[in-house]
């Protein structure tokens, strides 16, 4: 029994400020909130259906499927699509299931366009690694053998895949994330194929973004002393003098100690 109060003070700095951005940015808005999620599921759902019709599966080939034989070029045309392509020989209802919680939590945290940005910088990650993959052939560790070119690219688990990364270094929740990437390292490790090398390839696109901004954070803070901590701490109101609203401390009057300041919460 000692131990729930320490395994619920380690749950609440692991999650707590990810559900607090979540709870807020839903509050009033929902399907407003989740327009992308909601629109990726259904375009998912729908390609799902259509791609298992006699007379639908080549067009869906021919605008989404990405494969590392393709033309640049052509890969590049037919990658927003990809991106709602399911898998053929895996259940679509886990890839919808997917969709709907990673990015409707990153949109919620993110914002619309960079949930989408960091989607697709995943999926072209995993893209170009297949091209590279089969380019230095199976001699090396990060090479592919030459038939993994004419295999489909992963779809959409490669954007969840990232974006989970993603939204767990933006909350801090380190633990979940570490989680994610020894998921996927332990995903090659038992069955070695390109859906599982191209996870990898995202996550490690997605970690040279999140390092990037880390650095700019940090050559900003160095240029603005006054900078405050991070987002979440802040609108937890865990010490500072900030606000949830971002405004400025309202200043009440008290007769006999002069001007005081109180948080406003609006």
């Amino acid at each position: 029994m000692s131990r729930l109060p320490a395994l619920r003070r380690a749950a609440v700095r692991e999650w707590g400020p990810l559900c607090a951005t979540v709870r807020r940015g839903l509050a009033g808005r929902w399907v407003r909130a989740l327009a992308l999620t909601l629109t990726a599921v259904a375009l998912t759902a729908t390609v799902q259906v259509v791609q298992n019709q006699g007379w639908g599966y080549r067009p869906v080939q021919n605008l989404g499927a990405v494969r590392a034989e393709d033309p640049l070029w052509l890969a590049l045309l037919r990658t927003p699509l990809s991106l709602f392509v399911p898998a053929l020989d895996l259940p679509v209802w886990g890839a919808l299931a997917q969709i709907l919680l990673v990015f409707g939590i990153a949109e919620v945290c993110l914002g619309r366009w960079r949930t989408l940005a960091v989607a697709y910088v995943a999926t072209l990650a995993g893209t170009l690694y297949a091209r590279i993959g089969v380019a230095l052939g199976p001699g090396t560790f990060p090479g592919l053998p030459a038939s993994d070119a004419q295999v489909v690219d992963t779809g959409p688990s490669a954007a969840v895949v990232g974006l989970a990364v993603y939204v767990c270094h933006r909350q801090r929740a380190w633990f979940t994330g570490a989680l994610v990437v020894l998921a996927m390292v332990v995903e090659v490790i038992v069955k070695d194929n390109l859906a599982g090398r191209e996870h990898l390839a995202a996550i490690a696109a997605v970690l040279v973004v999140c390092g990037v901004r880390e650095w700019l954070g940090r050559r900003s803070g160095a240029r603005d002393p006054g900078a405050g901590g991070s987002g979440a701490l802040q609108d937890l109101g865990d010490g500072g003098s900030g606000t949830r609203s971002g405004a400025p401390p309202m200043r009440s009057w008290n007769f006999r100690r002069g001007p005081t300041q109180r948080t406003s919460w609006w």
